[in-house]
């Protein structure tokens, strides 16, 4: 078992706070990962808990026992790193059994567990090569497979696929998610791409500026976004964001944007109310002629092809936004094109605190106003 357990958990270099106190619980066999731009803390939680930092306040449990005092070796983790940090003299033989070697296993067994984590990483050909001798992928693998032949209870990686070009990345996403299915084994994961932390978490944790903003499985982050940064860090391309007011539209209300533009506004909302309103670019709808409510008029800005589909840049509340359409639909800058905004894919936030904004599940409708209204709340609990 390999269950890892961090209870008010905090760090301060020189009496300033970098890592603000945090309860998280990481069930045996999880993939979680932590996911935020640089200088959000994640690294430095990452080495606390493979005891390369020290624990200002707060415990470090894996499976149970609290492991703040004990030394590295000692806490039956391994710890993949961003440069690989293999000896460049030995082999990568060498290199992957050097781990076991040092802890007194005999010839025979590490034969036996390098020969195992070789082949289920495919470097088997390559173990009597030197790292210059590998490439960047391989060279990862290798350091992988120093972590795999300890059969840790945890296994740390911090950003390993930051040093590997765009098309390797994507190879070794698949690598790793491949690796975990064969070996259950605890995974806590290191990255500033939101697009590895969705391919391959069970659960993800993004955090900024050393607090903890949501923490959810990857459907959950993307369609339940807690705050405006969460929403803006986790998609590609990036949510759209206009500030709004509810106003009157006929028998109901509607969100008008700073231009005029009314969007289609879901039920319940209270006249004059200000909110900020997020739209993921995937979400509006290319409609050719489209007239009905929520569709909208716009002229494309900048255009950029990605084959399967298109990026169209234009101007709505007096913002940039930017849409994603089939490819093809919209040819050149200039050019004049209807989208549909669907009610049910907005996302309301606060203006102020920025924490999302939803109808309380068990609200009572209210009359008032001509409208039916339902009582908000803040979604301002990481988690939520």
């Amino acid at each position: 078992m390999g269950s890892l357990a961090l209870r008010g958990l905090a760090k301060s270099f020189d009496g300033v706070e970098v890592l603000h106190p945090m309860d998280l619980e990481i069930p045996h066999g999880e993939f979680l990962v932590l996911v935020g731009p640089s200088g959000c803390g994640k690294t430095t939680l990452l080495r606390m808990i493979a005891g390369l930092e020290d624990v200002t306040r707060g415990t470090i449990a894996i499976d149970g026992r609290v492991v703040n005092e004990l030394e590295p070796k000692d806490r039956d983790v391994a710890m993949v790193f961003q440069d690989y940090a293999l000896y460049p003299h030995m082999t990568a033989y060498d290199n992957i059994a050097f781990g076991l070697l040092y802890r007194g296993y005999d010839k025979a067994e590490i034969r036996r567990r390098v020969a195992e984590a070789a082949e289920i990483l495919g470097v088997t050909q390559y173990l009597r090569r030197r790292p210059r001798q590998l490439s960047g992928g391989q060279r990862q693998r290798v350091a992988m497979g120093r972590a795999i032949v300890r059969n840790p209870k945890v296994f740390l990686f911090d950003e390993p696929l930051s040093n590997l070009d765009a098309q390797l990345r994507v190879q070794m996403r698949t690598e790793i998610k491949k690796l975990h299915q064969k070996v259950a084994t605890t995974v806590v994961y290191v990255t500033h791409d939101q697009v590895e932390a969705m391919t391959l978490a069970d659960r993800i944790v993004v955090m900024r500026a050393g607090q903890v903003e949501q923490i959810g499985s990857p459907e959950q982050i993307y369609e339940e976004p807690a705050s405006v940064f969460v929403a803006g860090f986790i998609g590609a391309a990036m949510m759209n964001f206009v500030p709004a007011r509810v106003m009157a539209d006929g028998d109901g209300p509607a969100l008008v944007l700073d231009d005029g533009v009314r969007l289609p506004a879901p039920p319940g909302l209270e006249f004059g109310r200000s909110f900020t309103v997020g739209v993921r670019p995937e979400h509006f709808e290319w409609r050719p002629g489209a007239t009905e409510p929520g569709s909208l008029q716009v002229r494309a800005r900048v255009i950029e092809p990605l084959g399967a589909d298109t990026l169209v840049f234009f101007e709505v509340g007096c913002r940039e936004a930017v849409c994603r359409v089939p490819p093809r639909t919209v040819r050149r800058p200039g050019e004049c094109f209807t989208l549909f905004v669907d009610a049910t894919r907005l996302h309301l936030f606060d203006p102020l605190s920025e924490r999302a904004i939803r109808p309380a599940p068990s609200a009572e409708r209210v009359a008032g106003g001509g409208a039916a209204m339902i009582p908000l709340r803040a979604s301002g609990e990481p988690g939520e």
